[in-house]
């Protein structure tokens, strides 16, 4: 069965009468979008930047390290997410921009262990949107699987990411086929937040909760002064997590609360169905959403607050290396959180099959003065959140 790609110009013009612009990351298959739009008179009025980041290495770059699986929903959204900082940085405004990105597992020379599937992910700044299809195996060429793959590319693109499925003539599916959508529309404060408007969102519960009487939503407002703060990306929480604040909070005689970044420092910044995935893990306690991706601005968002981290964390405070290999940012750094903070409290904890233990006296001595270290003997959980997503990687 024959698949005809969207009418292009049509396409241009409905995006152009909406003031979207657009950035497109395509990892291989679905790349015949990119030609079906650019020879297209007017497409650089809407279309700002193509990316094909084809090899491994190239997606790793992208996205500041390795995937667990190349062809998945989450590096779609993470390549969308991309796509759509990358409008913005290109000077469209974050409610006119659109990042759309494609992974795919397509026919190829050996045959492949898992199904052949094309996800494409759209981000802009109201929704996240993602269309997953599985093809039946070894029933088109390659050639027809990546026209499909582009035809979904560009049906998403004319649709702006809505959470519709595909019009009937606009991907051409064989029986039993169909095109799964997953789709987040954000609270107004989390788009906020994305857009860089917001520094922090409240998710109630818990002790912030229990302090405000908030509900278990987006609460307006600034963190309190002198909060007990654990900050991490949580994906996923786990065990660990809990132990280490349960032993926090009797150290420091107050109930905890956690803290998300939505931005990175050297990562694209996480897309809403992700950012719903991790705060659904707190049901029940106090989470903050921040766009603390340093130390440094987690100081000022949780003015005299006290820190929970692990030893890995701690030891990057004093890097240079993570202060651009500035030693005179380090250590002002290093000063700014030894006399702003209310102190840290630091855990050990397993890296390369070694326990790496809280080396305070490795430390500067401003940090070392305010820093609570817990042995060993009080805490030792050798899991990982990296060893704990492992496992549920695709096939690729």
């Amino acid at each position: 069965m024959s698949q005809s790609l969207t009418d292009p110009l049509a396409l241009l013009r409905s995006l152009e009468q909406t003031g979207l612009h657009a950035v497109i990351v395509v990892t291989g298959g679905g790349s015949q979008a990119i030609p079906h739009l650019l020879s297209t008179p007017g497409a650089s009025a809407v279309v700002l930047e193509c990316l094909v980041p084809y090899a491994r290495e190239a997606i790793d770059r992208l996205l500041g390290g390795p995937q667990e699986s190349y062809c998945s929903s989450r590096t779609a959204r993470r390549l969308a997410v991309l796509a759509w900082q990358r409008a913005c940085g290109l000077g469209t405004p974050p409610a006119a921009a659109i990042g759309v990105a494609v992974t795919a597992s397509l026919r190829t020379r050996l045959p492949k262990r898992g199904p052949h599937r094309i996800v494409v992910a759209v981000q802009r700044l109201g929704a996240t949107t993602v269309a997953t299809l599985v093809l039946h195996k070894d029933a088109r060429s390659r050639a027809e699987e990546e026209q499909v793959a582009a035809a979904l590319l560009l049906e998403q693109l004319s649709s702006g990411g809505q959470s519709a499925g595909p019009r009937s003539d606009s991907v051409v599916l064989l029986d039993g086929e169909h095109v799964e959508i997953e789709h987040c529309s954000p609270p107004l404060e989390w788009q906020e937040l994305l857009a860089g408007t917001r520094s922090a969102v409240h998710l109630g519960g818990g002790s912030e909760a229990t302090r405000s009487g908030a509900e278990s939503s987006p609460v307006a407002g600034e963190p309190a002064a002198g909060l007990l703060v654990f900050p991490g990306s949580f994906d996923p929480f786990h065990e660990g997590h809990r132990q280490m604040a349960l032993i926090a909070q009797e150290v420091a005689t107050r109930p905890i609360d956690y803290e998300l970044s939505v931005v990175n420092v050297d990562k694209p910044a996480l897309d809403y169905l992700e950012i719903q995935s991790r705060a659904a893990q707190f049901a029940g306690r106090s989470l903050w959403l921040t766009r603390a991706a340093t130390f440094v601005e987690k100081l000022d968002i949780f003015p005299e607050g006290t820190f929970v981290m692990g030893a890995d964390t701690f030891t990057r405070l004093a890097d240079p290396h993570y202060y651009g290999g500035s030693a005179e940012a380090a250590d002002r750094a290093v000063q700014r959180i030894a006399s702003q903070s209310r102190g840290l409290i630091v855990f050990g904890r397993e890296r390369d099959g070694v326990f790496e233990e809280p080396a305070c006296g490795d430390m500067p001595p401003p940090l070392r003065e305010v820093t609570h270290c817990v042995s060993e003997q009080k805490f030792r959980m050798d899991i990982s959140s990296t060893s704990l997503r492992r496992p549920t990687a695709a096939d690729d």
